[in-house]
Protein backbone atom coordinates (compact mmCIF):
# COMPACT_ATOMS: atom_id res chain seq x y z
CA UNK A 1 0.00 0.00 0.00
CA UNK A 2 1.58 3.25 -1.11
CA UNK A 3 1.98 6.41 0.93
CA UNK A 4 -0.55 9.07 0.09
CA UNK A 5 0.89 12.41 -0.91
CA UNK A 6 -0.69 15.26 1.10
CA UNK A 7 -2.69 17.75 -0.94
CA UNK A 8 -1.33 21.16 0.06
CA UNK A 9 -3.69 24.11 -0.48
CA UNK A 10 -2.67 26.92 -2.79
CA UNK A 11 -1.15 30.07 -1.25
CA UNK A 12 -4.17 32.09 -2.34
CA UNK A 13 -6.47 29.98 -0.19
CA UNK A 14 -4.12 29.85 2.76
CA UNK A 15 -3.38 33.56 3.01
CA UNK A 16 -5.84 35.13 5.44
CA UNK A 17 -7.98 37.99 4.11
CA UNK A 18 -6.92 40.75 6.42
CA UNK A 19 -8.72 44.09 6.74
CA UNK A 20 -8.07 46.70 4.10
CA UNK A 21 -5.71 49.47 4.94
CA UNK A 22 -7.25 52.72 6.13
CA UNK A 23 -5.71 54.54 3.19
CA UNK A 24 -7.40 52.28 0.64
CA UNK A 25 -10.77 52.57 2.38
CA UNK A 26 -10.50 56.36 2.56
CA UNK A 27 -9.65 56.61 -1.14
CA UNK A 28 -12.60 54.38 -2.03
CA UNK A 29 -15.00 56.44 0.07
CA UNK A 30 -13.71 59.67 -1.45
CA UNK A 31 -14.09 58.21 -4.93
CA UNK A 32 -17.66 57.12 -4.22
CA UNK A 33 -18.49 60.54 -2.76
CA UNK A 34 -17.00 62.31 -5.77
CA UNK A 35 -18.90 60.10 -8.20
CA UNK A 36 -22.09 60.70 -6.25
CA UNK A 37 -21.60 64.47 -6.37
CA UNK A 38 -20.88 64.38 -10.10
CA UNK A 39 -23.98 62.26 -10.67
CA UNK A 40 -26.12 64.62 -8.59
CA UNK A 41 -24.75 67.63 -10.50
CA UNK A 42 -25.42 65.92 -13.82
CA UNK A 43 -28.96 65.05 -12.72
CA UNK A 44 -29.48 68.66 -11.61
CA UNK A 45 -28.43 70.00 -15.01
CA UNK A 46 -30.21 67.43 -17.18
CA UNK A 47 -33.17 66.27 -15.07
CA UNK A 48 -35.54 69.23 -15.31
CA UNK A 49 -35.42 73.01 -15.65
CA UNK A 50 -34.78 74.82 -12.39
CA UNK A 51 -36.26 78.12 -11.24
CA UNK A 52 -38.85 78.46 -13.98
CA UNK A 53 -40.90 80.91 -11.91
CA UNK A 54 -37.79 82.94 -11.05
CA UNK A 55 -36.79 83.31 -14.69
CA UNK A 56 -40.35 84.32 -15.52
CA UNK A 57 -40.11 87.01 -12.85
CA UNK A 58 -36.89 88.20 -14.48
CA UNK A 59 -38.60 88.28 -17.88
CA UNK A 60 -41.56 90.27 -16.59
CA UNK A 61 -39.42 92.52 -14.40
CA UNK A 62 -36.77 93.51 -16.92
CA UNK A 63 -39.23 93.74 -19.79
CA UNK A 64 -41.52 96.00 -17.77
CA UNK A 65 -38.60 98.04 -16.45
CA UNK A 66 -37.27 98.71 -19.93
CA UNK A 67 -40.76 99.44 -21.22
CA UNK A 68 -41.24 102.07 -18.51
CA UNK A 69 -37.81 103.45 -19.35
CA UNK A 70 -38.68 103.82 -23.05
CA UNK A 71 -42.05 105.40 -22.28
CA UNK A 72 -40.51 107.73 -19.71
CA UNK A 73 -37.89 108.95 -22.19
CA UNK A 74 -40.32 109.21 -25.11
CA UNK A 75 -40.35 113.04 -25.10
CA UNK A 76 -36.54 113.07 -25.09
CA UNK A 77 -35.91 110.12 -27.43
CA UNK A 78 -34.49 112.32 -30.18
CA UNK A 79 -31.92 113.93 -27.89
CA UNK A 80 -30.81 110.61 -26.37
CA UNK A 81 -30.82 108.14 -29.27
CA UNK A 82 -32.19 109.96 -32.30
CA UNK A 83 -30.90 112.38 -34.93
CA UNK A 84 -30.85 115.28 -32.44
CA UNK A 85 -28.46 113.55 -30.06
CA UNK A 86 -25.14 115.31 -29.39
CA UNK A 87 -23.57 111.86 -29.65
CA UNK A 88 -24.04 111.62 -33.40
CA UNK A 89 -24.21 108.37 -35.38
CA UNK A 90 -20.74 109.14 -36.77
CA UNK A 91 -19.30 109.32 -33.25
CA UNK A 92 -21.14 106.13 -32.33
CA UNK A 93 -19.64 104.30 -35.31
CA UNK A 94 -16.16 105.48 -34.34
CA UNK A 95 -16.72 104.11 -30.86
CA UNK A 96 -17.99 100.83 -32.30
CA UNK A 97 -14.66 100.36 -34.08
CA UNK A 98 -12.91 100.45 -30.70
CA UNK A 99 -15.38 98.55 -28.53
CA UNK A 100 -16.87 96.08 -31.01
CA UNK A 101 -20.43 97.15 -30.24
CA UNK A 102 -23.13 97.62 -32.86
CA UNK A 103 -26.60 99.10 -33.06
CA UNK A 104 -29.49 98.88 -35.50
CA UNK A 105 -30.17 102.58 -34.85
CA UNK A 106 -27.04 103.59 -36.78
CA UNK A 107 -28.05 101.79 -39.98
CA UNK A 108 -29.84 104.92 -41.20
CA UNK A 109 -29.99 108.63 -40.33
CA UNK A 110 -33.59 108.94 -41.49
CA UNK A 111 -35.85 110.22 -38.65
CA UNK A 112 -38.68 107.97 -39.87
CA UNK A 113 -36.41 104.94 -39.47
CA UNK A 114 -35.60 105.96 -35.91
CA UNK A 115 -39.29 106.37 -35.06
CA UNK A 116 -39.99 102.93 -36.51
CA UNK A 117 -37.20 101.39 -34.42
CA UNK A 118 -38.50 103.10 -31.30
CA UNK A 119 -42.03 101.84 -31.90
CA UNK A 120 -40.73 98.31 -32.51
CA UNK A 121 -38.70 98.52 -29.30
CA UNK A 122 -41.82 99.41 -27.30
CA UNK A 123 -43.83 96.64 -28.98
CA UNK A 124 -41.06 94.09 -28.36
CA UNK A 125 -40.91 95.01 -24.68
CA UNK A 126 -44.69 94.60 -24.34
CA UNK A 127 -44.72 91.19 -26.05
CA UNK A 128 -41.71 90.08 -24.00
CA UNK A 129 -43.51 90.96 -20.77
CA UNK A 130 -46.62 89.09 -21.90
CA UNK A 131 -44.58 86.07 -22.90
CA UNK A 132 -45.84 85.77 -26.49
CA UNK A 133 -43.50 83.58 -28.58
CA UNK A 134 -40.93 84.07 -25.87
CA UNK A 135 -38.07 82.35 -27.68
CA UNK A 136 -38.21 84.87 -30.52
CA UNK A 137 -39.12 87.82 -28.34
CA UNK A 138 -36.21 87.19 -25.97
CA UNK A 139 -33.78 87.46 -28.87
CA UNK A 140 -35.46 90.62 -30.19
CA UNK A 141 -35.52 92.12 -26.70
CA UNK A 142 -31.78 91.50 -26.33
CA UNK A 143 -31.19 93.17 -29.71
CA UNK A 144 -33.28 96.17 -28.62
CA UNK A 145 -31.42 96.60 -25.33
CA UNK A 146 -28.01 96.20 -26.98
CA UNK A 147 -28.87 98.64 -29.77
CA UNK A 148 -30.20 101.40 -27.51
CA UNK A 149 -27.41 100.90 -24.99
CA UNK A 150 -24.66 101.07 -27.61
CA UNK A 151 -26.16 104.00 -29.51
CA UNK A 152 -25.62 106.50 -26.66
CA UNK A 153 -23.59 104.67 -24.06
CA UNK A 154 -22.63 107.90 -22.26
CA UNK A 155 -26.18 109.22 -21.97
CA UNK A 156 -27.61 106.74 -19.45
CA UNK A 157 -26.76 105.49 -15.96
CA UNK A 158 -25.19 102.27 -14.70
CA UNK A 159 -28.48 100.42 -14.40
CA UNK A 160 -28.42 99.79 -18.15
CA UNK A 161 -25.37 97.56 -17.81
CA UNK A 162 -27.17 95.02 -15.63
CA UNK A 163 -30.30 95.15 -17.80
CA UNK A 164 -28.11 94.51 -20.83
CA UNK A 165 -26.44 91.48 -19.26
CA UNK A 166 -29.71 90.01 -18.05
CA UNK A 167 -31.34 90.51 -21.44
CA UNK A 168 -28.57 88.45 -23.02
CA UNK A 169 -28.72 85.75 -20.33
CA UNK A 170 -32.50 85.43 -20.59
CA UNK A 171 -32.11 84.32 -24.21
CA UNK A 172 -30.64 81.07 -22.86
CA UNK A 173 -33.45 80.41 -20.39
CA UNK A 174 -36.97 79.05 -20.81
CA UNK A 175 -38.41 82.20 -19.27
CA UNK A 176 -41.78 81.83 -20.97
CA UNK A 177 -42.96 78.59 -19.35
CA UNK A 178 -44.64 80.29 -16.41
CA UNK A 179 -46.95 83.31 -16.22
CA UNK A 180 -47.01 83.92 -19.96
CA UNK A 181 -49.23 83.59 -22.99
CA UNK A 182 -47.07 80.68 -24.11
CA UNK A 183 -47.77 78.84 -20.85
CA UNK A 184 -51.50 79.47 -21.26
CA UNK A 185 -51.41 78.15 -24.82
CA UNK A 186 -49.51 75.04 -23.71
CA UNK A 187 -51.97 74.49 -20.88
CA UNK A 188 -54.94 74.63 -23.25
CA UNK A 189 -53.17 72.38 -25.72
CA UNK A 190 -52.44 69.88 -22.96
CA UNK A 191 -56.09 69.92 -21.87
CA UNK A 192 -57.20 69.14 -25.42
CA UNK A 193 -54.56 66.42 -25.75
CA UNK A 194 -55.91 64.63 -22.67
CA UNK A 195 -59.09 63.74 -24.55
CA UNK A 196 -57.35 62.81 -27.81
CA UNK A 197 -55.39 59.58 -28.40
CA UNK A 198 -51.65 59.98 -28.18
CA UNK A 199 -49.99 59.73 -31.61
CA UNK A 200 -47.63 56.84 -32.16
CA UNK A 201 -44.06 58.01 -32.70
CA UNK A 202 -41.20 56.02 -34.05
CA UNK A 203 -38.06 55.25 -32.07
CA UNK A 204 -36.02 57.81 -33.99
CA UNK A 205 -38.61 60.52 -33.37
CA UNK A 206 -38.72 59.72 -29.65
CA UNK A 207 -34.93 59.83 -29.30
CA UNK A 208 -34.79 63.10 -31.22
CA UNK A 209 -37.47 64.58 -28.95
CA UNK A 210 -35.63 63.41 -25.83
CA UNK A 211 -32.38 64.93 -27.09
CA UNK A 212 -34.13 68.25 -27.78
CA UNK A 213 -35.71 68.30 -24.31
CA UNK A 214 -32.39 67.47 -22.64
CA UNK A 215 -30.51 70.13 -24.62
CA UNK A 216 -33.13 72.76 -23.79
CA UNK A 217 -32.97 71.81 -20.12
CA UNK A 218 -29.18 71.99 -19.97
CA UNK A 219 -29.06 75.37 -21.73
CA UNK A 220 -31.76 76.76 -19.43
CA UNK A 221 -30.04 75.55 -16.27
CA UNK A 222 -26.69 76.91 -17.42
CA UNK A 223 -28.34 80.28 -18.08
CA UNK A 224 -29.87 80.29 -14.59
CA UNK A 225 -26.56 79.54 -12.91
CA UNK A 226 -24.79 82.18 -15.01
CA UNK A 227 -27.36 84.73 -13.81
CA UNK A 228 -26.76 83.66 -10.20
CA UNK A 229 -22.99 83.85 -10.65
CA UNK A 230 -23.27 87.31 -12.24
CA UNK A 231 -25.21 88.69 -9.29
CA UNK A 232 -22.79 87.08 -6.82
CA UNK A 233 -19.80 88.59 -8.59
CA UNK A 234 -21.54 91.95 -8.69
CA UNK A 235 -22.25 92.05 -4.96
CA UNK A 236 -18.94 90.48 -3.95
CA UNK A 237 -16.80 92.81 -6.04
CA UNK A 238 -18.81 95.86 -4.90
CA UNK A 239 -18.35 94.91 -1.24
CA UNK A 240 -14.63 94.21 -1.60
CA UNK A 241 -14.15 97.48 -3.48
CA UNK A 242 -15.88 99.38 -0.68
CA UNK A 243 -13.66 97.75 1.93
CA UNK A 244 -10.58 99.26 0.27
CA UNK A 245 -11.89 102.82 0.64
CA UNK A 246 -11.21 104.90 3.72
CA UNK A 247 -14.63 106.59 3.62
CA UNK A 248 -16.50 103.29 3.93
CA UNK A 249 -14.17 102.16 6.70
CA UNK A 250 -14.73 105.45 8.50
CA UNK A 251 -18.50 105.31 8.04
CA UNK A 252 -18.69 108.60 6.14
CA UNK A 253 -19.24 107.35 2.56
CA UNK A 254 -23.03 107.63 2.68
CA UNK A 255 -22.75 111.11 4.22
CA UNK A 256 -20.82 112.35 1.19
CA UNK A 257 -23.22 110.60 -1.19
CA UNK A 258 -26.22 112.28 0.41
CA UNK A 259 -24.64 115.71 -0.04
CA UNK A 260 -23.91 115.40 -3.76
CA UNK A 261 -26.15 117.81 -5.68
CA UNK A 262 -26.14 115.49 -8.71
CA UNK A 263 -27.86 112.75 -6.65
CA UNK A 264 -30.40 114.81 -4.73
CA UNK A 265 -33.87 114.44 -6.25
CA UNK A 266 -35.30 115.74 -2.94
CA UNK A 267 -32.64 117.84 -1.20
CA UNK A 268 -34.76 118.35 1.90
CA UNK A 269 -35.08 114.60 2.44
CA UNK A 270 -31.36 114.03 1.81
CA UNK A 271 -30.40 116.73 4.33
CA UNK A 272 -32.85 115.31 6.85
CA UNK A 273 -31.28 111.85 6.63
CA UNK A 274 -27.77 113.34 6.79
CA UNK A 275 -28.56 114.75 10.25
CA UNK A 276 -28.23 111.24 11.77
CA UNK A 277 -24.51 110.39 11.40
CA UNK A 278 -24.67 107.31 13.63
CA UNK A 279 -27.47 105.77 11.56
CA UNK A 280 -25.57 106.57 8.36
CA UNK A 281 -22.39 104.94 9.69
CA UNK A 282 -24.22 101.77 10.78
CA UNK A 283 -26.00 101.59 7.43
CA UNK A 284 -22.67 101.84 5.62
CA UNK A 285 -21.12 99.03 7.65
CA UNK A 286 -24.18 96.81 7.18
CA UNK A 287 -24.12 97.48 3.44
CA UNK A 288 -20.51 96.36 3.11
CA UNK A 289 -21.04 93.31 5.32
CA UNK A 290 -24.13 92.17 3.42
CA UNK A 291 -22.53 92.62 0.00
CA UNK A 292 -19.39 90.69 0.93
CA UNK A 293 -21.37 87.91 2.63
CA UNK A 294 -23.99 87.59 -0.11
CA UNK A 295 -22.26 84.83 -2.17
CA UNK A 296 -21.72 82.74 0.98
CA UNK A 297 -25.28 82.73 2.38
CA UNK A 298 -27.14 81.46 -0.67
CA UNK A 299 -27.29 77.85 0.50
CA UNK A 300 -29.08 78.49 3.79
CA UNK A 301 -31.98 80.34 5.31
CA UNK A 302 -29.74 83.30 6.11
CA UNK A 303 -30.20 84.48 2.54
CA UNK A 304 -33.76 85.66 3.26
CA UNK A 305 -32.83 88.38 5.80
CA UNK A 306 -29.90 89.32 3.56
CA UNK A 307 -32.26 89.74 0.60
CA UNK A 308 -34.58 91.83 2.80
CA UNK A 309 -31.68 94.12 3.75
CA UNK A 310 -30.66 94.45 0.10
CA UNK A 311 -34.23 95.30 -0.83
CA UNK A 312 -34.28 98.14 1.70
CA UNK A 313 -30.89 99.32 0.49
CA UNK A 314 -31.99 99.52 -3.15
CA UNK A 315 -35.23 101.28 -2.25
CA UNK A 316 -33.16 103.85 -0.35
CA UNK A 317 -30.88 104.33 -3.36
CA UNK A 318 -33.89 104.85 -5.65
CA UNK A 319 -35.53 107.39 -3.35
CA UNK A 320 -32.56 109.29 -1.91
CA UNK A 321 -30.20 109.21 -4.91
CA UNK A 322 -32.68 109.27 -7.78
CA UNK A 323 -31.50 106.03 -9.48
CA UNK A 324 -34.71 104.08 -10.01
CA UNK A 325 -33.47 102.17 -13.05
CA UNK A 326 -30.41 100.84 -11.25
CA UNK A 327 -32.36 100.01 -8.10
CA UNK A 328 -35.11 98.31 -10.06
CA UNK A 329 -32.60 96.22 -12.00
CA UNK A 330 -30.93 95.07 -8.78
CA UNK A 331 -34.22 94.27 -7.02
CA UNK A 332 -35.33 92.13 -9.97
CA UNK A 333 -31.97 90.35 -9.98
CA UNK A 334 -32.34 89.59 -6.28
CA UNK A 335 -35.76 88.07 -6.96
CA UNK A 336 -34.03 85.29 -8.90
CA UNK A 337 -32.75 83.81 -5.62
CA UNK A 338 -36.20 83.21 -4.18
CA UNK A 339 -37.34 79.58 -4.53
CA UNK A 340 -40.17 78.66 -6.82
CA UNK A 341 -42.29 77.55 -3.88
CA UNK A 342 -42.42 81.22 -2.86
CA UNK A 343 -43.90 82.21 -6.21
CA UNK A 344 -46.35 79.30 -6.24
CA UNK A 345 -47.53 80.37 -2.79
CA UNK A 346 -48.41 83.89 -3.96
CA UNK A 347 -51.42 82.87 -6.13
CA UNK A 348 -52.67 80.64 -3.33
CA UNK A 349 -52.39 83.53 -0.89
CA UNK A 350 -54.33 85.73 -3.31
CA UNK A 351 -57.06 83.11 -3.74
CA UNK A 352 -57.41 82.67 0.00
CA UNK A 353 -57.64 86.42 0.54
CA UNK A 354 -60.19 86.70 -2.29
CA UNK A 355 -62.33 83.93 -0.82
CA UNK A 356 -62.28 85.53 2.61
CA UNK A 357 -63.36 88.89 1.26
CA UNK A 358 -65.89 87.36 -1.14
CA UNK A 359 -64.23 88.92 -4.17
CA UNK A 360 -63.88 85.71 -6.11
CA UNK A 361 -65.69 82.39 -6.14
CA UNK A 362 -63.99 79.27 -7.41
CA UNK A 363 -65.52 77.69 -10.47
CA UNK A 364 -67.63 74.61 -9.60
CA UNK A 365 -66.09 71.27 -10.42
CA UNK A 366 -62.58 72.66 -10.64
CA UNK A 367 -60.02 71.84 -8.01
CA UNK A 368 -57.86 74.59 -6.65
CA UNK A 369 -54.50 74.83 -8.37
CA UNK A 370 -55.48 72.81 -11.44
CA UNK A 371 -54.13 75.42 -13.81
CA UNK A 372 -50.57 74.22 -13.77
CA UNK A 373 -48.64 73.85 -16.99
CA UNK A 374 -47.39 70.46 -18.19
CA UNK A 375 -44.16 68.98 -16.94
CA UNK A 376 -41.03 70.42 -18.51
CA UNK A 377 -38.88 67.32 -18.32
CA UNK A 378 -39.21 64.01 -20.11
CA UNK A 379 -42.81 62.82 -19.98
CA UNK A 380 -42.00 59.20 -19.24
CA UNK A 381 -39.42 60.02 -16.58
CA UNK A 382 -41.02 62.50 -14.15
CA UNK A 383 -38.54 63.97 -11.73
CA UNK A 384 -39.37 63.41 -8.04
CA UNK A 385 -39.99 66.46 -5.93
CA UNK A 386 -37.61 65.56 -3.11
CA UNK A 387 -34.82 63.61 -4.75
CA UNK A 388 -32.19 62.63 -2.22
CA UNK A 389 -28.69 63.57 -3.25
CA UNK A 390 -25.40 62.46 -1.71
CA UNK A 391 -24.46 64.32 1.41
CA UNK A 392 -27.76 63.97 3.18
CA UNK A 393 -29.48 66.87 1.42
CA UNK A 394 -32.24 67.04 -1.11
CA UNK A 395 -32.06 68.19 -4.66
CA UNK A 396 -34.45 71.07 -3.99
CA UNK A 397 -31.85 72.95 -1.93
CA UNK A 398 -28.69 71.92 -3.72
CA UNK A 399 -28.31 75.03 -5.88
CA UNK A 400 -28.24 78.78 -5.30
CA UNK A 401 -31.77 79.33 -6.53
CA UNK A 402 -33.20 77.51 -3.52
CA UNK A 403 -35.74 74.70 -3.46
CA UNK A 404 -37.40 74.13 -6.80
CA UNK A 405 -40.95 72.86 -7.19
CA UNK A 406 -41.48 72.95 -10.94
CA UNK A 407 -43.16 69.58 -11.24
CA UNK A 408 -46.92 69.87 -11.85
CA UNK A 409 -47.72 67.70 -8.85
CA UNK A 410 -45.86 70.15 -6.65
CA UNK A 411 -48.08 72.98 -7.85
CA UNK A 412 -51.27 71.17 -6.84
CA UNK A 413 -50.39 70.69 -3.20
CA UNK A 414 -53.19 72.86 -1.86
CA UNK A 415 -55.97 70.73 -0.40
CA UNK A 416 -59.43 71.12 -1.93
CA UNK A 417 -62.11 72.85 0.07
CA UNK A 418 -64.59 70.96 2.13
CA UNK A 419 -67.35 69.61 -0.02
CA UNK A 420 -65.33 69.56 -3.24
CA UNK A 421 -64.79 66.30 -5.06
Amino acid sequence: MGIEQPCWPSPATVAPQGPQSPGTSLVGDARQWLLGQVGALWALFTGRPVSLYATSVLRIGYGLLYLVFLVREFPHRGEIWGPDSPWTPALAKQLFEQTGWNSVLTLSDNPAYFEFCYAMAVATSVLFVLGWRTRVMSVLFAVVVISFHARSIFMTDGGDNLVLLMAVYLVLTACGRRWSLDARRDRLKSARADTAPEPVRGLYAQELRHARVTLTTVVHNCGVFVIAAQVCFLYGSAGLYKVQGSTWGGGTALHYALNLELFQPWPVLSHLVAEFPMVIAITGYVTVLVQVAFPFVLFGRLKYPVLAVLLGMHIGIAVLMGLPLFSGAMIIADAAFLPDRFYTFLPQLWRRAARRTGMRQAAPGRATGSGSVPAQGRPELPAPQNQVVPGGGRSGSAHPMGPVTDHPEAERHERPRAGSS
